[in-house]
């Protein structure tokens, strides 16, 4: 009986999860290369199902995830691209503070390529 509640608290708590799913930034879906998408999806979805999980939806590429992860949100949809198209903006150690006064995106969550780099106009998005 325990386990059954339980199961059914955690189907709730998962279902919420679902609905509170944010859809992305432009940016997150148009900037990231269709080799690289990472399938968030199932065969037949709507583009309004995929959006509700929070992920990205184009189908203009054949062969590939239409509904696909979104590249992780920064501060600043300019500071939002794939780490190959990372320009530094620093140097090795830079603050977070100093990244800023040169005007750059800072992110320190991947090891051995620019954490302080070059933002990307949004008007480079084709959306």
């Amino acid at each position: 009986m325990a386990g059954t509640r339980l199961l059914v608290v955690a189907l709730i708590l998962g279902l919420c999860v679902l609905v509170d799913a944010e859809k992305p930034w432009p940016s997150q879906c148009s900037r990231i290369s269709p080799q690289n998408r990472k399938n968030c999806g199932f065969p037949g979805i709507t583009s309004d199902q995929c959006f509700d999980l929070g992920c990205c939806f184009d189908t203009t590429i054949p062969g590939i995830p239409w509904c696909f992860d979104p590249l992780p949100k920064q501060e600043q949809e300019e500071c939002i691209m794939e780490v190959s198209d990372r320009s530094d903006c620093g140097y090795p150690g830079i603050s977070p503070e100093e990244c800023a006064s040169r005007k750059c995106c800072f992110s320190d969550t991947i090891p051995q390529v620019p954490w302080c780099f070059f933002p990307k106009p949004v008007e480079d998005c084709y959306c």
